[in-house]
């Protein structure tokens, strides 16, 4: 299964090579207290609400893990 930043932050979180990509561009993110309403959105869902870009969810940085989700899937 190839994973994006179009996945479920759910499937993201349960794949331990995935979950490493998403803390190290947003760390923290797999503690975040709202991360239970967002378990089945996707980051790119996510980047829509205001509270995404203070926590430094960018298009700039979704293309970041995209990079690195596809570098796992190669691998």
């Amino acid at each position: 299964m190839s994973l994006s930043s179009k996945s479920s932050i759910r499937d993201l979180i349960a794949n331990p090579d995935a979950k490493a990509i998403l803390e190290k561009h947003l760390p923290g993110a797999s503690r975040h207290p709202d991360l239970p309403q967002a378990l089945y959105m996707s980051l790119r869902e996510v980047m829509y609400y205001p509270e995404a870009a203070s926590a430094g969810l960018t298009k700039e940085k979704l293309e970041a893990i995209d990079a690195d989700l596809q570098a796992l899937a190669a691998a």
